[in-house]
């Protein structure tokens, strides 16, 4: 009976020190921190929002299960380096960018914290991944297929507006994905009987000159993918002309077309890649996917004021009507 008590109290003590070892002991919570960077005007970008509201539903709480670190640069194009750096060495565990400058920064301030993108128009031409089957090194993403879109965007614009002659394509000088879409562009526009003409711009006052000097009554733009210099906003502005956008969001501020990724899905769906990264996937064996919801969004309220009808095939193929 002794050494049966013995035996029992040995066991019990072992469980013990096993249950009490650092190694098995139940380890503290942990809050992912994920940085976000991009060249929006508040912290809400709706890529943003698409993000927060992707991970809310693969249960990933904000504060329980993950922070956020936001940083906005306001279209400046020397402050996404600074931003992407600092963001590094706050030591966050991922980092989710929006358009090619914030990543391609991401991508030089450090090559082992995850990357995940949106509204990055072609990874591929512009350097930020080897492949999107294999995108390799520490990056993957969504695609917004700008460059593949600008064409239709084109043939958008000349069904809203079929008297066209005209369309000026005005892009900052170093955005890659716009300077890969010229080729496309060019080739439906000789189909459609357009005149395009291209301006590459460096700064706030060579876009301003532009688009107050050299655009003529008659005349429509095209809007860059990526609003470096916020160049779509300044063509919004310049609301005179018919002009198309790479998404719904700028057809609910008053632009008379849009076709293209809607920016609030690219983050729900990259919710889906940040969250097999945080369970343990490495970025560079996850394919770069394309956005899956492409829409056509147009307001009524503007064709009317830039006295053009709507045609019926617009208004039966559109998902977002302004009125």
């Amino acid at each position: 009976m002794e050494q049966a008590a013995l035996i029992r109290r040995g066991v019990a003590l072992a469980l013990l020190i096993f249950a009490a070892s650092p190694s098995v002991a139940q380890q503290p919570h942990r809050v992912y921190r994920i940085g976000v960077l991009n060249e929006a005007w508040a912290a809400n970008h709706p890529a943003v929002e698409g993000l927060k509201e992707g991970l809310r539903e693969l249960g990933f709480s904000e504060g329980r299960d993950v922070s956020y670190e936001i940083r906005f640069t306001k279209g400046e194009p020397g402050a996404t380096a600074a931003a992407a750096q600092e963001l590094v060495k706050a030591g966050v565990d991922l980092l989710f960018t929006s358009n090619e400058p914030a990543t391609l920064a991401a991508k030089k301030a450090t090559q082992r914290i995850p990357i995940v993108f949106t509204l990055v128009g072609d990874p591929v031409a512009t350097g930020m991944v080897a492949s999107l089957a294999r995108p390799g090194g520490n990056l993957t993403g969504i695609s917004s297929r700008a460059t593949e879109l600008a064409p239709k965007r084109l043939e958008v614009l000349k069904t809203m507006a079929p008297g066209l002659q005209r369309v000026w394509f005005v892009y900052h000088r170093l955005e890659v994905t716009d300077s890969a879409a010229l080729s496309d562009l060019r080739d439906a526009a000789s189909v459609l009987k357009l005149g395009l003409m291209v301006r590459a711009v460096s700064d706030a006052a060579e876009l301003a000159q532009v688009l107050k000097e050299e655009i003529k009554p008659g005349d429509a733009l095209l809007s860059p993918a990526v609003d470096t210099l916020d160049i779509p906003a300044s063509i919004l502005e310049a609301a005179r002309y018919p002009s198309v956008f790479p998404t719904a969001l700028w057809v609910e501020h008053g632009a008379l077309v849009s076709y293209g990724p809607d920016f609030r899905a690219q983050g729900i769906q990259a919710a889906r890649l940040i969250a097999k990264i945080l369970r343990g996937s490495r970025p560079q064996d996850l394919p770069v996917e394309g956005a899956d919801r492409i829409d056509l969004a147009v307001n009524l309220n503007t064709a009317r004021q830039l006295g053009l009808a709507v045609p019926p095939k617009i208004l039966f193929r559109a998902n977002v009507v302004q009125r």
